[in-house]
């Protein structure tokens, strides 16, 4: 069984065309029916069959196709590890983020790294904290950026780049919108929107609430940053939020304001599997993620 014979069978199968998949492979329609004879003579079976001018897909060529594109995808897989190895400065570097890290800390650590490697390309993959952390662990990606960090997961090794604060975003009518700074327990009347249950962000805010006293009345619930800020904005609620979410703008029709007790805040790093290996590109973009931050925090 040769890998040529695999593509093939794969192209065919997918388009069911012979001639339409042999134009897309460039080759000669009588090399790609050929090979696909071979193979079925290989296998013993019948992967594919003449409908008309059509080629129909077999109930055992469906079996198979979904093992081969498997297989397919993970030589692939393995031929970039390998691209990468021979060449670091110029491989691809799988990166999951939340989405509160997405609009500021994420663009500038990307740009700042191409300046030094412009060669590296980076595929970015958006997940919620426990797919982050699962598809780490799994092989799915080999590094996230994640706030908090946990770092106490024996399968993951996790590094903490920096601490930020928790701030109130706050509708601009609010009775304290004219304040730099507010004790949390002075919201405990007031509504709150947060993020869904299982979102770490949302308990977050629960618990810095708890801490201050009060159990906050959560009205409305987002699963995205911008849309929670919208209700805010809207006059629907308040809400806690990480600071570094604000750094491009404040949403217009709202404040934020510091929290002076109880201080609330999160942890923001990386983390990368602790058992398995990861590509040097990855390897190499880490250790700068940890130089970066480790130049700002000297300059805070």
């Amino acid at each position: 069984m040769e890998l040529r014979q695999i593509r093939y069978f794969i192209e065919v199968a997918e388009r069911q065309h012979v001639t339409e998949a042999a134009d897309h492979l460039n080759v000669a329609q009588s090399a790609v029916s050929y090979q696909i004879t071979k193979l079925e003579e290989e296998l013993g079976v019948k992967l594919l069959e003449r409908v008309g001018r059509n080629i129909k897909v077999t109930q055992i060529g469906h079996v198979f196709l979904q093992y081969v594109k498997s297989a397919l995808k993970t030589i692939e897989e393995a031929q970039e590890k390998i691209d990468e190895y021979l060449d670091p400065q110029a491989g691809t570097i799988k990166i999951g983020y939340p989405s509160s890290l997405a609009r500021y800390w994420l663009p500038n650590v990307i740009s700042a790294y191409k300046k030094d490697v412009p060669n590296v390309n980076f595929h970015l993959r958006q997940g919620s904290y426990a797919y982050l952390i699962d598809a780490v662990k799994n092989g799915e990606i080999d590094l996230a950026f994640l706030g908090p960090v946990p770092m106490k997961d024996p399968d993951i090794e996790s590094k903490i780049l920096f601490m930020e604060n928790i701030v109130a975003l706050l509708p601009s009518h609010h009775p304290m919108a004219d304040r730099k700074s507010l004790l949390l327990s002075d919201l405990r009347t007031d509504s709150f929107v947060l993020f869904p249950k299982g979102y770490v962000l949302r308990k977050i805010a629960v618990d810095a609430c708890r801490e201050a006293g009060f159990e906050p009345n959560i009205t409305s619930e987002g699963e995205d940053m911008d849309a929670l800020k919208g209700l805010v904005s809207a006059g629907i609620g308040v809400s806690l939020l990480p600071e570094s979410t604000f750094y491009d703008s404040i949403p217009r029709f709202t404040v934020k304001l510091q929290i002076e007790l109880p201080k609330a805040n999160r942890s923001v790093g990386v983390i990368i599997p602790k058992h398995r290996d990861i590509a040097p590109s990855e390897r190499n973009f880490y250790h700068f993620l940890i130089q970066y931050f480790d130049r700002l925090n000297q300059y805070k």
